[in-house]
């Protein structure tokens, strides 16, 4: 049996690690034209959120992986 209860997934993020998907969820929002108080801007904020604890950590990478492009 495993020591370890709960994966790193399930670990809460630092505010280091919720300073890269806001930044990230910033970037998009303004590149797509998303109203940050919109119901896919939540969405967008999830899947950034969850690629980043999957260990996407770099912004360009969340980024494109997210759906935005690059440039």
């Amino acid at each position: 049996m495993s020591d370890k209860l709960f994966s790193t997934r399930d670990e809460p993020l630092a505010s280091e690690d919720l300073a890269v998907c806001r930044r990230v969820h910033e970037a998009l929002c303004n590149r797509l034209d998303i109203d940050r108080s919109s119901e896919e801007a939540h969405r967008l904020g999830a899947l950034i959120i969850e690629l980043y604890r999957q260990g996407v950590h770099d912004e360009t990478q969340l980024c494109l992986l997210a759906g935005g492009k690059q440039g």
